[in-house]
């Protein structure tokens, strides 16, 4: 009979230190999520806001472009060359001044040519309508002579178009731009003589919101400002509306008339623009608002824990938006940590202020 072999003190050593090991290695295991659930529990630190009603005046700012009164590009009706240039770059004119002429020889002398035989068919008129009174002659003979008499007059009449067009004069009384031509200068209905602008009566055309529309109207006061050194605020008076918006923007043209004169066409401007009362709405931080592709949240503080409401948005100012739906008075909302704020995270507010 075989007896089993003894096994040795030291193989029994081993065994019981790797159990050791062993053991201890799992029980570390086990111990760890214990450690990360406290961390886990750690509550965010954050700053939280009361919301209150306060008083807010609904003011809009709009870019605008100063233009003058009346605004043309002096420009020839007919191809000739230039005969006469009056241009008094920076001056102002009078209307209806000459401005510049286009050689129209050629047209005066068929006005004369087409006179003398006006005059000749005029005369043969008149001898056959003595003899049409007393039977001398048939009536279409007579009406063939009076037909030429009118269609020489015509002519000269058309003629007479022509040369007005060869003449160039101020449409308006206004400030004469720089003259872009020489005098002989060959010139076409698309050359510029000269710009001319009518800066006794100054207009401002700027944008507005379609959904703004119901601040502006046929009479309204609104506040321009210069940009550049010049920062004193002038008053425009709305003279008219764009009724269609534009497809692209959903903007609306507006036109006002300045009271102040003293500036320049093209200038940038600031059009501020007032409901005109006041209301009270909830106003906060724009850093506490959270954009999603659909909504608007806010973090508020409830029962010391986090909870993410849908709001509404209205009025924006630099630094602050208005809540119009989601928000109550009295409610806490957060303004810093917002980024680490997670769905019923447990909150620590360090300070709360109150608006």
């Amino acid at each position: 009979m075989n007896c089993p072999k003894r096994i040795p003190s030291t193989y029994i050593s081993l065994y019981t230190i790797l159990f050791c090991l062993t053991f201890a290695a799992c029980k570390e295991k086990k111990e760890k999520p214990k450690g990360g659930d406290d961390k886990k529990d750690k509550p965010t630190i954050v700053d939280v806001m009361v919301a209150t009603s306060q008083p807010v005046t609904n003011v809009i700012e709009a870019n605008g472009t100063i233009i003058p009164g009346e605004s043309t590009e002096l420009r020839p009706e007919v191809s000739g060359r230039l005969t006469y240039l009056n241009v008094p770059e920076g001056k102002s004119v009078a209307e209806g001044t000459v401005m510049a002429r286009i050689n129209s020889a050629d047209l005066e002398a068929q006005v004369k040519r087409t006179k003398v035989q006006l005059e000749t068919a005029t005369k043969t008129e008149e001898r056959l309508r003595k003899l049409l009174e007393v039977n001398g002659i048939n009536q279409s003979d007579y009406d063939a002579a009076l037909n030429t008499v009118n269609t020489l007059k015509a002519d000269i009449a058309y003629t007479q178009t022509l040369i007005d067009k060869t003449i160039i004069r101020a449409p308006f009384t206004g400030t004469v731009g720089l003259r872009q031509v020489s005098p002989g200068a060959y010139v076409t209905p698309t050359s510029i003589l000269a710009t001319m602008q009518q800066l006794g009566k100054m207009k401002i055309d700027f944008t507005l919101p379609e959904e703004n529309s119901d601040l502006i109207r046929i009479g309204s006061v609104v506040k321009v400002k210069l940009e550049g050194r010049d920062t004193t605020m002038r008053k425009a008076t709305v003279i008219a509306l764009e009724p269609q918006a534009n497809r692209l923007t959903r903007n609306l043209m507006v036109r006002a008339l300045l009271d102040d004169s003293r500036v320049n066409p093209g200038a940038f401007a600031k059009v501020i623009v007032s409901s005109g009362n006041n209301k009270k709405a909830i106003m906060i931080p724009t850093n506490a608002i959270i954009p999603d592709d659909r909504n608007s949240q806010v973090i508020l503080v409830k029962g010391g824990k986090a909870s993410f409401v849908n709001v509404q948005t209205g009025l924006r100012t630099a630094n602050n938006v208005e809540i119009t739906q989601g928000i109550s008075e009295g409610d806490s909302v957060v303004v810093t940590g917002v980024l680490f704020a997670k769905p019923d995270a447990i909150l620590k507010v360090r300070k709360a202020t109150k608006r």
